[in-house]
Parts: C-alpha cells; structure tokens; sequence
C-alpha cells in the first residue's frame, strides 16, 4: 500500500519507534505534506555527479574475471557542483547522480524513485533501478539520462524526481538492508556480481 504524504508527514514528526524511524534529511516541509493529498515526496537533485569517460575501454563484459574488469576510476570521472551552479546533460549522456536528501527506510517500509513528468517531457530520465529496500540508510542513486534532442541544463537542490512510499504487510525488526551501495553520499560504480547459475550458464567458472 503506498503512504500518501500526511501519513509521511506524521511519520517524521513523531516516529511511533524512534529506533527504526522513517528519516529524510533535509526534512521535506511538513506543512506542506498535511495538505497536499498526493502520494509521494519530492525529492531534490544532489551535487555529486559521476561521469563516464572518454576510455580506450572496447566493451564493458561483466562475464570477465574480476581482475580484468576495468576499475572505476578508469571508466568514470566524479565532479562535485556547488548550489547555484549548474550540470548540463548532452543529449544520448548518461551520469550517475544522486538525491541531496539522505533517507532512512524502517524495516517495514520500501520505496521506489521515479522521474517528474514535467521533466520526462524534454526527455531527461532520472532511474532505471527505482526500487528502495526496507532498512536503506543513504542518499539514493539516480541515473540521469537525456534521450532527447537538444541539452538539458540541472541544478543541484532542484526537485527532480519523486519518492513513493509502501508499507509492508510485515516488517522484520532486525532487517539490515546489505546492499553494497548503503550509506552512500556520492554515486559509485561496482562490480556486477553474477549468481552461480549465471556463472555456469555463461560457461564461465572461477
């Protein structure tokens, strides 16, 4: 079932446990959540951005050993944007961005990220991987892509995209969500971990 913003906002104001609470920081203006009805939170664009470089790499084969994937920093670059200035998306980019809000899931509590429609409409793509574990604790991951026709200029604090918030019909307490990328402040690339049926189907084996 997904919240709609009141509830959000009751949530944060006063966690009914304050040791596993819903927490986004900076606080959305609570106010605002009581009378919008909607049923989700904007949520604004962060100053870290990591771009792909112009690299001798040909091909990106995550079937690889490890040791031959190419490591992050041969294949992306990470700038740093101050509030006030501005990130021009060419279009056919692709960079990883990331929310300005750090957000905190209780255990019985999911997410998902997706774009503002106003946006989409001049072709900027804000998540392919929209979902948001129970117990996340980070700043979320957004991959920014403009597959329109002419550039599209962003600002750090903009609200870019919007959080939908479920409930779960029943939460574990102890879940720890242990997701390589949790705790996060600036996107990051890693290693795409194959399970060991996809191993053995790609006739690959360590």
């Amino acid at each position: 079932m997904i919240i709609k913003t009141d509830q959000i906002a009751r949530e944060l104001e006063r966690p009914s446990n304050p040791k596993d609470a819903l927490i986004i920081t900076p606080t959305p203006d609570l106010a605002k959540l009581q009378t919008s009805g909607a049923a989700s939170i904007d949520i604004r664009l962060g100053c870290w951005f990591l771009v792909c470089r112009q690299s001798r790499v040909g091909v990106f084969n995550v079937y690889d050993r490890p040791e031959e994937v190419p490591s992050e920093a041969k294949l992306t670059k990470s700038h740093y944007v101050p509030f006030g200035e501005e990130f021009i998306l060419h279009p056919r980019a692709f960079v990883l961005g990331t929310t300005l809000e750090w957000i905190r899931l209780p255990a019985d509590r999911a997410a998902y990220v997706i774009g503002r429609s106003s946006w989409g409409r001049y072709g900027l793509i804000i998540a392919t991987a929209t979902g948001v574990h129970p117990g996340f604790t980070g700043c979320i991951t957004l991959e920014l892509s403009n597959v329109g026709e002419i550039p599209i200029t962003v600002k750090p604090g903009t609200a870019i995209c919007q959080l939908f918030i479920h409930e779960l019909t029943k939460g574990d307490p102890k879940l720890v969500d242990r997701s390589r990328f949790i705790g996060r402040r600036k996107p990051a690339l890693r290693p795409i971990e194959l399970d060991e049926t996809a191993r053995r189907l790609g006739k690959w084996l360590p």
